[in-house]
């Protein structure tokens, strides 16, 4: 029991089980008293409140706020803070982010769009003129776009929290100053980045000593705790004031104060476009999200600067199929998803981005009728190599179709995937937190912002330079990011919380795990480690955009027999290891009991807690 099982917390009363075998097992003394399970990991249960994330440092620092007294939103803030620390190469201050929340109180589903917006200096003519019509792929300042997650801690704290700056942020400020033992993946990223060995400031504080850290080292990040340090000294000082000028004071010296001017001088002595105005200009937003009923179950997603949605186009699609019927990860079932996310990723293309700068015409994109006539267009027997976004706007009372160019390119090797991290928290009231913060890549644009001890995301590029289209460039700008978790509820009621890191692919692992549960019955533990597919086969999100046309992967689990199937109809079939295909975790609220059952992935890191 001992060797699979470690007790996280200092209570001892949330478990963490580390996975070892596709079975696992534990014995009682009579062999016919075995108990056998089918997934790596067992769910973790508990009735009052559950958390999960993409690092076990992080799920415990939400544990603590949760045992303190603080609700699913101090939590979140005080767990995001800590994984920013341990999961660097992913997420951090300098993220973007976006944010579904259930307000339990007020009984409603809420976005928070803590995405980045673009210097306002930056134009496609800037581009054209001095980076020869390009974009920096995941690499310097000129990548960036302004740090959002921190105004989202902001938003949180203010409007639904009930905890301090002070409070939340001690368990990262802690972990920055002692240190932690670093993990086998935060070790190899730091020894295998080549952009950040390029930059004095990053290897400062990446390569202490001159070298990269081991797994087991300890690793610190004093400089970032002096930078958290100053939000909760602009707190305390504003104290008087009350708690809502406390707290604003506090986000006010990052976005404002002397930290978004040693932001500005450092961006500007490194031929960075960053200015002090963009940062006190910055604001995130709270917005009415998107939804679709699925089976009976409302699908909510964040509806600007996102993929997300992308999502409920496909749903909507795949609602038309028995896909029980057609039977989990067979041919059949694989080929009609794949060719779903297709026709859904051609309409992300053409519709999504920055809704402050292109009008969504969301009552096409997710009406049943549009859905129908989509559908229409997927053959059972051939996979569709070409890029075919429709006309929803037909569905709308648009009286002619927008002016929107969709750009194909088929040269350069843009990568799907990025890196993002996840958390979720439910707590006892049944508010929920989906949180999903990112760099984008591998340590963001690779610059620690001179000694402040963290990294900017390099969402930059993921923009277009070709005017006209959704996704172009603009000064202000949010790029139409990768980032989106799911929330879904049943009959008013919470469901789910469930997100994925995985840049381009988290919109296939989250509606796999989503259709796992709804459509095939599977615990949440079963429907996250069940084998998973992807494709390629439309624009990558960062530049320079490639599309590989008819190229599907799927993992070595998935049965020889369907893939052989696939690859017949037409499909570039790929094959990945049998663990290998991304990240996630989720939470499920059960309709009945109220219990609460938390899932993490066994291909990652990722670990839960409940009680």
């Amino acid at each position: 029991m001992r060797s699979r099982h470690a007790i996280l917390g200092g209570l001892g009363v949330g478990l963490l089980v580390v996975g070892v075998s596709s079975a696992t097992y534990l014995r009682a003394q009579d062999p016919a008293d075995e108990i056998h399970t089918a997934t790596m990991r067992p769910v973790i249960r508990g009735r009052d409140v559950a958390a999960a994330s993409m690092k076990p440092e992080a799920t415990q620092a939400a544990e603590r706020i949760l045992r303190a007294g603080g609700n699913a939103y101090d939590a979140a803030v005080a767990g995001q803070a800590v994984l920013g620390l341990v999961d660097a190469a992913s997420n951090g201050v300098g993220s973007d982010a976006v944010i579904l929340i259930w307000d339990a109180k007020a009984k409603q589903v809420v976005s928070i769009n803590a995405e980045g917006t673009a210097p306002k200096l930056a134009t496609i003519e800037w581009y054209q003129k001095n980076l020869g019509g390009k974009l920096p792929s995941s690499d310097t300042l000129l990548s960036g776009t302004v740090p959002g997650v921190v105004d989202a801690w902001y938003t949180l704290l203010d409007r639904w929290g009930t905890m301090t700056f002070a409070q939340v942020l001690q368990p990262a400020i802690e972990t920055a100053e002692n240190g932690f033992p670093i993990g086998e993946r935060m070790a190899a990223a730091i020894e295998g980045s080549r952009k950040l060995r390029k930059y004095p400031s990053s290897v400062k504080v990446y390569y202490p000593g001159g070298a990269a850290p081991k797994a087991g080292d300890i690793f610190r990040n004093p400089d970032l705790a002096r930078t958290l340090r100053k939000l909760v000294e602009a707190e305390k000082d504003a104290a008087g004031k009350g708690r809502h000028e406390a707290l604003k004071a506090a986000r006010d010296r990052f976005y404002r104060g002397d930290i978004a001017r040693a932001m500005a001088k450092f961006s500007e002595e490194q031929g960075g476009l960053f200015r002090y105005e963009d940062f006190a200009s910055y604001t995130d937003k709270v917005e009415t999200p998107v939804s679709v009923d699925y089976r009976g179950y409302r699908v909510y997603k964040n509806p600007s600067a996102s993929q997300g949605p992308t999502e409920l186009f496909a749903l909507n699609i795949l609602e038309g199929y028995d896909l029980k019927k057609l039977g989990h990860n067979s041919a059949d079932y694989v080929h009609t998803s794949i060719e779903a996310v297709k026709l859904a990723l051609a309409d992300r293309e053409k519709y999504l981005g920055d809704a402050d700068f292109v009008p969504i015409p969301y009552d096409g994109l997710l009406s049943k009728d549009y859905a129908r006539e989509r559908r229409a267009l997927i053959d059972a027997q051939h996979a569709s190599l070409e890029m075919r976004p429709g006309l929803a706007e037909k569905f709308t009372k648009a009286t002619a179709p927008l002016d929107r160019q969709v750009h194909i390119n088929l040269d350069g090797e843009a990568d799907h995937e990025g890196d993002t991290s996840y958390l979720a928290v439910i707590d006892k009231d049944r508010n929920m937190v989906s949180f999903e913060p990112s760099l984008h890549s591998g340590f963001g644009t690779g610059v620690v912002m001179g000694d402040l001890g963290f990294i900017f995301n390099c969402r930059g590029d993921y923009f277009s330079l070709v005017a006209g289209e959704a996704n172009a460039l603009a000064p202000g700008k949010r790029p139409r990011s990768t980032l989106q978790s799911t929330l879904v509820m049943k009959d008013g009621k919470p469901f789910m919380i469930v997100g994925s890191p995985g840049g381009d692919d988290q919109v296939f692992r989250t509606m796999q795990t989503l259709l796992n549960v709804i459509d095939f019955g599977m615990n949440v533990q079963e429907a996250i480690e069940a084998p998973r597919w992807a494709t390629r086969s439309f624009p990558a999100s960062p530049f320079p955009h490639t599309m590989y046309p008819g190229e599907m992967s799927v993992e070595a689990r998935v049965p020889e027999a369907v893939r052989q199937a696939l690859t017949q109809r037409g499909h570039k079939l790929r094959v990945g290891g049998a663990w290998t295909m991304g990240s996630l975790a989720g939470i499920i609220v059960d309709p009945k009991t109220g219990v609460l059952s938390a899932g993490t992935d066994p291909r990652v890191d990722a670990y839960a807690i409940a009680w």
